[in-house]
């Protein structure tokens, strides 16, 4: 009987890894065809650095937006009996919201939660309080306090219903820890861990649930059938809503798998998406931002890497998780000395440019004033030669006027004297001897001469 019940066991596990199996199949085969009409309809990675940037400028209206719904809870809690369940479940939304915001605030709402479920006797709400306490402590660094919650846990009346949550509890824990440790052989132990409980995750989860479809595209990736899990990731990205978390998720995991595929642009393109996500939603924990600031600083954009490094650095500080303190550090510290570094060659040709600059003031400052004496020297000359040429026509005038008036007065005397010998040929012819001698013998005519000359030079 025994024997029997081991094969039909076996049978049914066959079964249950061939239909998981057969949807994988024909649900990557609906969905080949939303891939290409994805990609057709993603922004540039030009038009997304543009809105990346712009909603940074604005951010803090993002975070006004969550700090209000934050508050609005509070005040909800506020009113809300702490015996009755209402206390519990606005705990819970209150969660909720801090648990991609601030980690402090989110790991309180959970402790409260915790001891409330704990004293009035509500085992499950317990139960998943403390897993959901586990797994946040175990993203945020704190591993030592995720595993002693696990290890309270009694499995052995365990609720199936929340064996999913438990097992991927424990594979985000050892996760985490293969990833972080420096010890090879406690890698090693770590990730075989995290092998066995992600095994046993995927056997308690429904095929078509979103963390069945996340690990299994995890494990096609890891695999090396990166085609495969692109088209998982295909089905998960077209049932994500943009501006929601599970988008920002679905396209940050998105670029990991052309990270492996070497496109690199499609891998900034989808980071883009998933930052951009994280901003509008005022989400402080994510990797997405420092990653895309990392690859910009290897194509050498530093002006935007610097940007984003500092952005999501004062955004993880915000978070408070110390897991994210130490991935960003180092990033971090690398891109600030490079920028810093830049923005000094930057000063230094700046000064350079300056003191060029300010040479050709001092040089074109002596050249105007050269130029301006010159052009008085110039202008004096000018004047003098104005002076000149008026002396010269006054000289000119002078010398037509003496001239004319001598032209003049040769004129005049030639006519007297041709009236003259006129008057003499008459007188000679007539006789009248007498009368032309006696006008000879006469001064009239010599002192009326005279007369005339001295006024024509005393006009002269």
């Amino acid at each position: 009987m025994l024997f029997l019940c081991r094969i039909s066991s076996y049978i049914c596990m066959n079964f249950m890894v061939m239909e998981r199996r057969l949807f994988t199949f024909c649900f990557l085969v609906v969905v080949i065809w939303q891939s290409v009409a994805l990609a057709a309809g993603t922004p540039s990675f030009t038009a997304l650095t543009s809105s990346l940037d712009e909603a940074i400028e604005v951010h803090r209206h993002y975070a006004a937006q969550r700090e209000g719904r934050i508050a609005r809870l509070k005040r909800r809690l506020l009113d809300a009996d702490t015996t009755n369940l209402s206390f519990f479940r606005w705990n819970g939304e209150i969660y909720k919201e801090y648990k991609a915001y601030v980690c402090d605030s989110a790991i309180h709402y959970l402790h409260v939660n915790l001891n409330w479920a704990e004293r009035y006797g509500q085992r499950n709400a317990a139960l998943e309080t403390r897993l959901e306490l586990a797994h946040l402590m175990a993203s945020a660094g704190m591993y030592e306090e995720a595993a002693e919650l696990l290890r309270q846990i009694d499995k052995s009346s365990f609720p199936a219903h929340l064996l999913p949550d438990y097992y991927n509890c424990y594979h985000k824990l050892y996760t985490e820890l293969s990833f972080y440790t420096l010890d090879d052989s406690f890698k090693k132990r770590y990730q075989a861990l995290a092998v066995h409980y992600d095994d046993s995750l995927m056997q308690v989860l429904l095929p078509s649930s979103p963390l069945y479809l996340e690990r299994m595209e995890t494990r096609e990736a890891a695999a090396g059938h990166l085609d495969e899990a692109l088209s998982i990731n295909d089905a998960r990205l077209a049932h994500a809503e943009p501006n929601t978390p599970e988008y920002a998720l679905v396209t940050y995991q998105r670029s990991l798998l052309y990270r492996r595929l070497g496109n690199r642009e499609e891998e900034k393109r989808y980071l883009a998406l998933s930052a951009l996500t994280d901003i509008r939603l005022s989400i402080t924990d994510h990797a997405s931002l420092w990653n895309l600031a990392e690859l910009l600083y290897e194509e050498g954009d530093m002006e935007h890497a610097y940007r984003y490094i500092r952005f999501s650095w004062d955004e993880t500080n915000r978070y408070n998780a110390r897991s994210r303190s130490l991935q960003t550090a180092g990033i971090l510290s690398l891109i600030d000395l490079t920028y810093q570094a830049m923005r000094e060659r930057q000063n230094d040709r700046l000064r350079l440019y300056l003191w060029l600059i300010s040479t050709l003031i001092v040089l074109l400052a002596v050249a105007v004033v050269f130029i301006y004496r010159q052009m008085r020297r110039l202008s004096a000359a000018r004047n003098n030669l104005e002076q000149t040429n008026e002396q010269l026509q006054l000289s000119n005038n002078i010398k037509e006027e003496y001239v004319g008036r001598f032209m003049n007065l040769c004129s005049i005397y030639i006519n007297r004297l041709d009236t003259y010998r006129r008057m003499v040929n008459k007188k000679i012819s007539a006789g009248q001897m007498d009368e032309l001698l006696k006008m000879v013998r006469s001064r009239e005519v010599l002192d009326t001469g005279l007369k005339e000359l001295y006024e024509n030079f005393d006009i002269a």
